[in-house]
């Protein structure tokens, strides 16, 4: 399957911008995906003997199995799963998350309301991985930043059953101050932070919101 001309564009924007290593897959089905992203993990585990924390929105973790292959030979902390515990997941040699959007220049945008997945995309983990859907991928900064907002925040809203206007209309943000609202922290990373390994793997699939 030929890689989507976004996703080439976005490669060629983040290679050069964020300075981190960066893998494209480009899978036929999502169990392929799931393969694909274990053989990734697993390249790994002899370096790190790892102990994983997976913050990875619910309905992509469903899609592509990936807390069982990480489960054959890591300890996993996944609050989703009810694996381990996140403050044992703020300290874990391997961090794994998704973004909220990613620009075509360079950006990854995420958007928190607990604080812990922007908190972990900044410190305490030997590598970050960052598992990115095209349907993430935005031309612009801008255009990024509107799609963590008005994409993927009303959709995460209405999957947590959250009382928000975003959740009730689940079509843009409102900019509420429901004591519900999920958007409470944003992070932007322009490159790679000092003293921690990144990897963006690309994957030319919609996963996650």
């Amino acid at each position: 399957m030929a890689l989507a001309t976004s996703l080439k564009a976005a490669l060629v924007a983040l290679n050069s911008s964020m300075a981190v290593c960066l893998s494209v897959v480009a899978p036929v089905s999502a169990d392929s995906s799931a393969v694909v992203l274990a053989a990734v993990f697993a390249t790994q585990y002899w370096e790190y003997h790892a102990t994983y924390s997976v913050v990875y929105q619910e309905s992509a973790h469903k899609r592509i199995g990936l807390a069982e292959r990480l489960r054959t030979h890591n300890t996993l902390h996944w609050h989703w799963t009810g694996d381990g515990d996140q403050a044992a997941a703020a300290t874990c040699q391997v961090y794994l998350s998704s973004v909220n959007g990613a620009a075509e220049t360079g950006e990854l945008i995420n958007i928190d309301g607990n604080g812990n997945r922007v908190a972990s995309s900044l410190y305490g983990h030997k590598k970050v991985w960052f598992i990115v859907g095209r349907n993430k991928l935005a031309p612009t900064y801008e255009e990024a930043l509107w799609r963590a907002r008005n994409i993927a925040a009303p959709k995460n809203a209405q999957r947590l059953g959250r009382k928000t206007p975003c959740a009730v209309h689940g079509d843009r943000c409102y900019d509420c101050k429901s004591p519900e609202r999920i958007c409470r922290g944003l992070v932007v990373l322009w490159e790679a932070v000092a003293n921690m390994e990144m990897e963006v793997v690309l994957i030319d699939q919609d996963l996650g919101y």
